[in-house]
Formats: C-alpha cells, sequence, structure tokens
C-alpha cells in the first residue's frame, strides 16, 4: 500500500504534516509518498533520521491556497500538489490520497480526475465519530453548501451501503438533520428530502434534532454541507473550551478531556472520506496539526483495507 500525501496542504505545512508522516510510519508496513515542493519536503525530513524509512518525494511545484476559486485554481495549477496526488491515485501509484488544503479544490480535482460513481450526482464528505451506542457518520460536513432533496437521498444511500460494508449493520438508521423531529419542520429542503427518504427503501427513522446526533439516535445522519460543517465547527469550539478547562485545572479534568475526544474533536478524527469518488480520498482540517495527520493517515489505511470506495461504487 502506498499512500499519497499533500506536503503542501494545510496552515501548518509543510512542517506539520511530515511530522505527523514521520511519527506515524514506524506503525505500519505501507509506503509514504509526499508530494510537493522538493526543496521544502526535503529541509523538513532532515531534521529526522529516517535510514530505511519508506517515504519517497513526488514533486509538486504549485500550491492552491485555500481562498483560491477552485475551478480555476485547478486549471491554472496542474502541477499543485493536489492535483498531483490525485492523479498519483488515478494512475495506480497511490491506494489513497490524504490532503488538509482547501476542501473545495479537493473535492472539485477529485471529480475532475478521479470521476465520481455513475449513481450519484455530487460527492458528499462524510465523517465518523463514535457515540455511546456505536459509530455515527455525518455528511455531509463541507463538499455541497447548496443541495437538492435528492441530493440529501443520495448522501443517505452512500451512508447506507458505507455502514452496511464497513461496520456490518445489517439495516443502518438513518436521520435527516432538522430542527424538529416532526415531519412538518424543516426548511424546503429538509421537507423535500423528508418525503424522498420515507419513500425510500432505507431504514429511514425521521428528523433528528442537533442534540441527538451525538447521542447516536441514528447511524447516519444526513445534512447539506452548509449546515453540517456549521455543525462540526461547532463541535470544534466545544472541544476546545473543555480542553482549555482542563488546562486550568477544574476537577475532574480526565473525564474532561473524554469529552473533548468525544465532541468533534478534529485532531482524533483525522479527516473525513470523500463519498461517492472512483478513489480513496481523506480531506483533513486545514489546521490540522501532526497528530491529525497520523489520524487521517491511518482513516485512509483502513479504507483501502476495508475496499470503502469499490463498496459505494456498486
Amino acid at each position: 500500500m502506498r499512500i499519497a500525501v499533500d506536503a503542501m496542504g494545510g496552515d501548518y505545512a509543510p512542517h506539520e504534516i511530515i511530522k505527523g508522516v514521520v511519527e506515524e510510519l514506524p506503525e505500519h508496513k505501507f509506503e509514504i509518498v509526499l508530494v510537493g515542493q522538493p526543496e521544502a519536503v526535503e529541509r523538513e525530513l532532515s531534521r529526522y533520521n529516517l535510514d530505511g524509512s519508506r517515504i519517497s518525494i513526488f514533486q509538486a511545484e504549485e500550491i492552491i491556497g485555500m481562498g483560491e476559486q477552485p475551478v480555476q485554481a485547478i486549471r491554472r495549477k496542474r502541477n499543485s500538489s493536489i492535483v498531483v496526488g490525485l492523479e498519483l491515485v488515478k494512475n495506480g501509484q497511490a491506494s489513497a490520497f490524504v490532503s488538509a488544503g482547501s476542501t473545495g479544490a479537493i473535492t472539485t480535482a477529485a471529480l475532475l480526475t478521479l470521476g465520481k460513481n455513475e449513481w450519484i450526482s455530487r460527492p458528499a464528505l462524510g465523517i465518523i465519530f463514535n457515540s455511546p451506542s456505536g459509530p455515527v457518520l455525518f455528511l455531509d460536513v463541507g463538499a455541497n453548501p447548496d443541495c437538492k432533496p435528492k441530493h440529501l437521498l443520495q448522501f443517505a444511500q452512500m451512508g447506507d451501503i458505507y455502514m452496511r460494508t464497513i461496520f456490518q449493520i445489517p439495516k443502518p438508521r438513518i436521520g435527516l438533520l432538522s430542527n424538529g423531529e416532526e415531519e412538518i419542520k424543516g426548511n424546503k429542503l429538509v421537507r423535500a428530502a423528508y418525503q424522498l427518504l420515507a419513500k425510500s427503501e432505507l431504514n429511514f427513522i425521521g428528523n433528528i434534532e442537533g442534540q441527538e446526533l451525538p447521542k447516536g439516535k441514528a447511524d447516519v445522519v444526513v445534512t447539506d454541507g452548509f449546515t453540517g460543517n456549521v455543525v462540526i465547527k461547532l463541535g470544534e469550539g466545544l472541544a476546545e473550551v473543555f480542553a482549555e478547562l482542563s488546562r486550568q485545572g477544574m476537577e475532574d479534568s480526565l473525564l474532561l478531556k473524554e469529552v473533548q475526544r468525544r465532541i468533534l474533536d478534529y485532531t482524533a478524527l483525522g479527516g473525513a472520506l470523500l463519498l461517492g469518488i472512483k478513489g480513496n480520498v481523506i480531506i483533513a482540517h486545514g489546521r490540522s496539526d501532526a497528530k491529525a495527520i497520523r489520524q487521517a493517515i491511518r482513516l485512509a489505511e483502513q479504507v483501502v483495507e476495508q475496499r470503502a470506495a469499490e463498496a459505494l461504487g456498486s
């Protein structure tokens, strides 16, 4: 297995990216391909004793910034670390691609480079987090700010396949994020999506309110990418608050740390899987540190071993 890692993507690249790679590599047998500017990558690698390591460098001189318009940036920067890394997956030179770069650029480049599954209109970003009753898949968390009802139905269908295949849940419970449990609650998008989900063959259990999301009332919770991203960012903020309270020496600090870990700590989650793409693509948080990159690499290894992309393509 070879995992391509975008050495230039993210707020703390390349230092934290390469640190995470170097720290994680001894735990596994796979190879890492660092995609980026060779001089910058080699300078960071020189900090470590890497004799006999399984790390190689693939040249990509350009960088797509977080604020760039995705389509224009991809067309203009064909030698960017994002585009080149995805080309490695397309050509079979890597089993997965991990990047903490621009979500929009990665999603657009993945669509153009790898293509999407024929039955999917749009790919979706999904994260797995632990609830008291087991894993919960939450999507979309940022790939599609504007959605149509059919997109939410397809997100649910992808989530159903993923949870059945990867977590062996026979009939995953599908929930629709809304501002109330009643069928009449929600905006136009949610109300229309409710009707599609109710008529589908999925195990749709109805609307899920925000407070139910971390409790594990559903195995899969779907929403549009705008709402999902706001929810995730709120979770990150809460996790940071708990961490700060813990550092201030409050009683039960171990309990607070456990709560922090469970409430969408992006460094523990590692990243989000881009579902619906013909390839394994992990998008890490833009503020990823070495710990988060290590988790993203672990997630990449997991989805490759479990053949997640192939399952969703069926």
